[in-house]
């Protein structure tokens, strides 16, 4: 089983390779991307893991869609190892190949395979810091290096999302529900874990430090813990059913069946009670924040990987026990890879007749995005023609301004380091464009620029007087306020379709911004 289960790891990784490059970025890989152009300890939302690796491949690969994402089905292939390997030490290698091939078969793992966000690296590291804790164990009361890599494997995968530090919380439980391993917190190991991991947030909380732990407010906005307690009884089932979407129905719903019986026999078995400590709380910490404002379905994946597992091992039973079980799991499986490939295109569905709206499509985000830049690129020469001077891009959020600094034919430069395309200036920090260089920033102005009635500290502003395009992909009557506050005037411009296949996929409308003055304190 072990050959069979390589040589099927090694086809998709090639495959994932090789289709890879073939589709446009998603907002946020272009984001990140942005983020990978200004190295620096962290981000606003993030540690520096993702852009570091997004640095890494296109210094090597070039900056292209191929570039930003090889990492991604590598990264890919050493998760489904270290499940392979983690369930095989845990149960036996059947159990081991199985819960591989479920691993393929959700849409939000084969998503995460071609596509470079946070949750590669987030699910590879969390995966590589629970297989090695159980190698810890196995090893204990002997010390191993184990613990140092299961430190260092929670330590790096929260430098790509900090949901990771969630698995010191699991390893506690560990030591705290298993009585032959309460022991741990006599011995050194677990204590060299925590240090370590520690360690590895240094760059963040750094950071932080000098950003006012800008992060800590942005995750309790996240979380919607800065709000007054509420009960929305309709958010937890909008959280479920996007968890149906990105995990596929059946599978789903085979992995809360297991999970239910996990926790009824948590405290009886060594093995279900090491796995459930790293799938339960995650999952009951989202569900219940979901109480107030459902959450991204990706909050759980790493949870739902380790439940996968004993998953697997649940399901074997119960086939073996009722054989009729067998044909539903292997349709369970069927349907995830079928809403696998629907999840990134249904350009399938279109190539056979089916009139599948874009609006309706996951996968728009991955669509459209060359033709975007190219209009956005057209307009905006139109505009400075008619204006008889260059003109800045602004457009309505980070996820529309990284996608044009990817795609657009002719970046913009106004100033040297500045990213090509802005959004509106706030005095409140929004993402990571708060902190880069915008239009309303100041520069230290030569003596002779220096004039008293438009200055800060002495600084001058290059965007004054000029002109911007306002680009948007809201259905809005005016620009942004901030827009109309801190620009003598605005005239609508027009509005833009972006079809292909016959059917829309983005409306972007135009707003030119005459004059920009800051905007008024």
């Amino acid at each position: 089983m072990r050959v069979r289960l390589f040589v099927i790891l090694a086809v998709l990784t090639v495959l994932r390779l090789a289709i890879c490059g073939l589709f446009e970025l998603s907002p946020d890989e272009a984001y990140y991307y942005q983020w990978a152009q200004r190295p620096d300890l962290a981000y606003y939302s993030k540690g520096p893991g993702v852009a570091m690796t997004i640095l890494a491949s296109t210094t090597i690969f070039g900056a292209s869609e191929f570039g930003v994402r090889v990492f991604s089905p590598l990264l890919a292939l050493g998760t489904s190892l270290l499940v392979f390997g983690l369930a095989r030490r845990i149960y036996d290698e059947r159990t081991g190949f199985w819960a591989a091939i479920l691993t393929q078969c959700l849409p939000i793992f084969n998503i995460g395979a071609l596509l470079m966000t946070i949750d590669p690296l987030s699910i590879f590291f969390w995966l590589l810091a629970v297989w090695s804790f159980w190698r810890a164990l196995e090893n204990s009361p002997r010390w191993s290096a184990w613990w140092v890599l299961s430190g260092l494997a929670v330590g790096l995968g929260s430098l790509a999302k900090y949901t990771n530090l969630a698995a010191l919380l699991s390893m506690a439980i560990v030591l705290l529900l298993v009585p032959t391993w309460r022991i741990e917190w006599r011995r050194p190991g677990i204590y060299v874990a925590l240090t370590i991991a520690a360690l590895c947030l240094t760059p963040a909380v750094l950071w932080n430090h000098e950003h006012s732990w800008i992060t800590l407010t942005h995750l309790s906005e996240r979380g919607k813990l800065e709000t007054g307690f509420a009960i929305h009884p309709e958010e937890p089932f909008k959280f479920l059913g996007e968890h149906l979407g990105v995990y596929s129905p059946l599978i789903l719903l085979g992995l809360l069946a297991s999970f239910l019986c996990g926790l009824w026999h948590i405290r009886n078995h060594r093995k279900t009670s090491f796995l459930m400590a790293f799938a339960a709380p995650l999952i009951f910490l989202y569900f219940g924040l979901s109480i107030k404002e459902a959450g991204e379905a990706n909050w759980t994946a790493p949870a739902m990987v380790t439940l996968a597992i004993f998953a697997t091992h649940d399901w074997l039973r119960r086939i073996e026990r009722k054989p009729p079980w067998g044909p539903w799991a292997r349709v369970a499986l069927c349907l995830g890879v079928f809403i696998s490939i629907l999840a990134l295109s249904t350009e399938p569905l279109r190539k056979l007749g089916v009139a599948w709206p874009y609006q309706y499509d996951a996968g728009t985000r991955l669509q459209g995005w060359t033709e975007t830049g190219k209009v956005v690129a057209e307009v905006r020469r139109e505009v400075e023609w008619k204006s008889g001077g260059p003109v800045f891009l602004i457009a309505n959020k980070y996820q529309v301004a990284a996608s044009l600094a990817w795609y657009l034919p002719e970046k913009p430069v106004i100033r040297e380091g500045d990213p090509p395309v802005y959004i509106p200036e706030s005095q409140m920090i929004q993402n990571q464009y708060s902190f880069w260089p915008s239009y309303d920033t100041f520069d230290e102005a030569a003596p002779h620029e220096i004039d008293p009635f438009n200055t800060e500290e002495a600084g001058v502003n290059r965007f004054m007087g000029k002109d911007a395009l306002y680009v948007t992909d809201r259905a809005e009557g005016k620009p942004a306020e901030a827009l109309m506050r801190g620009f003598e005037r605005w005239e609508y411009f027009g509005e833009k379709e972006i079809i292909k296949n016959g059917l829309l996929v983005r409306k972007i409308r135009f707003f030119i911004c005459h004059g920009y003055k800051t905007l008024p304190l």
